[in-house]
């Protein structure tokens, strides 16, 4: 997942990732400040930190830290569902004086480790191939992994769907007995009017 967006100064970004458990998840990002007397935004935005904030799908934080205007986060979850990955510019001006826009680029990379430049020049072939054919076996289990994750999500639609058309089958006869009690009550009760008033 790779995306910008923009953001202010002392302004809090979230975005949710649906992560599988045990799965390692790499983010990097960089900020640029808006310059207003470029009409654009700085390359960089250098004195402002961001604050990396990420919580798993039961309000637990798993990481919480402060870094440069340009870093690299990573976390490893240990339950599957939606993770919240929150960024904030650690801006020391008040909100209603921290008016400078930011530009975030983030890139997400979950469950995979990235082949380094550095050792895939490396003049040694054979080390080559065998961290090319680590890296092939790596993302053979992540796909593995979310495959399984996907099976387990799918099986609980499954199971609150069946239950679902139960209660509602259920309903039905309920509401099928109630209206068939309440036919033979009118009837009966009409009976007796009629008998009452002599007009049977």
């Amino acid at each position: 997942l790779a995306l910008y967006f923009h953001s202010g100064e002392r302004e809090e970004k979230c975005i949710i990732e649906d992560i599988p458990s045990d799965t390692l998840v790499i983010g990097e990002y960089k900020v640029q400040r808006w310059d207003i007397h470029k009409q654009d935004f700085l390359e960089s935005a250098p004195g402002l930190g961001m604050f990396v904030t990420v919580t798993t799908p039961f309000d637990e934080i798993l990481l919480s830290k402060l870094y440069g205007p340009q870093g690299r986060f990573s976390f490893t979850s240990y339950l599957s569902g939606e993770h919240t990955i929150c960024l904030q510019s650690n801006s020391t001006r008040f909100v209603a004086f921290a008016g400078s826009k930011l530009r975030i680029h983030l890139d997400i990379r979950v469950g995979e480790h990235f082949l380094d430049e550095s050792v895939l020049q490396a003049k040694d072939k054979v080390n080559e191939v065998n961290f090319r054919l680590e890296h092939l076996i790596e993302q053979i289990h992540h796909i593995a992994k979310e495959q399984n994750y996907e099976r387990e999500r799918e099986e609980k639609f499954r199971k609150t769907s069946e239950e679902t058309n139960s209660n509602i089958l259920w309903w039905a006869i309920v509401q099928t007995l109630i209206l068939i009690s309440i036919g033979i009550w009118q009837i009966k009760s009409l009976r007796d009017f009629f008998i009452s008033k002599k007009l049977v």
